[in-house]
């Protein structure tokens, strides 16, 4: 389970009023919705993590939409950000993402005093300049900042796919959340894209281009 070793060693080395804020995405890989980007901030005051928070992908939805209020009321602060498909279209699903970020960072008062950002690609250092960040590869399995905002933005974005779904009820998106389910792929073939779909994006069942 991940543990906040990581988080309190380069809080110790920041100082001791630091704060740091990890963040994670979710929604990348989707064919339609927005990209969203969770943040959670703490210090060296914030207690161990709730029991059970781990990466968002290997907990059933039950137990995320359990820890989610829990994983608000432990962190300092806590926020997610998004970006549509229409901006992922428009910049790129690296730019959308540092936008979803920014939005998120603004949601919980703006700059922390360092960033730990899940995976091996600093998207951020653009939209954050001055703002120490360190990456992590697989930062949401070793680190439990990570892994609770990794939670906060699946529970965001699931929410916001299913109330989706009641407008474009076609592409199973209660169920898939926008991802390539089979029956996502069906309706693409049968009904073609929505306005919600990744335009710009080779999408399956359809001639669109990347």
């Amino acid at each position: 389970m991940p543990t906040l070793r990581r988080e309190r060693a380069i809080l110790r080395s920041m100082g001791p009023s630091a704060t740091l804020a990890a963040i994670d995405e979710v929604g990348r890989g989707a064919l339609a919705g927005p990209v969203a980007v969770g943040v959670v901030v703490i210090d060296l005051q914030t207690p161990t993590a709730p029991r059970g928070v781990r990466d968002s992908k290997a907990c059933p939805e039950t137990e995320r939409r359990e820890l989610a209020p829990r994983i608000r009321s432990w962190a300092r602060h806590c926020g997610v950000g998004m970006a549509s498909s229409r901006e992922i279209d428009a910049v790129g699903i690296i730019g959308a993402l540092a936008l979803a970020a920014v939005r998120a960072l603004n949601s919980v008062g703006g700059r922390p005093d360092v960033v730990l950002l899940d995976g091996s690609h600093n998207w951020l250092r653009r939209a954050c300049p001055g703002v120490p960040i360190e990456t992590l590869v697989s930062g949401d399995a070793q680190c439990a900042a990570i892994a609770a905002a990794s939670i906060v933005a699946k529970v965001a974005r699931d929410d916001l796919m299913v109330e989706l779904h009641g407008d474009h009820p076609d592409y199973g998106w209660a169920g898939n959340k926008g991802y390539a389910s089979p029956d996502h792929i069906a309706a693409l073939a049968e009904r073609g894209p929505s306005p919600l779909h990744r335009l710009s994006w080779r999408l399956p069942g359809t001639q669109a281009t990347a």
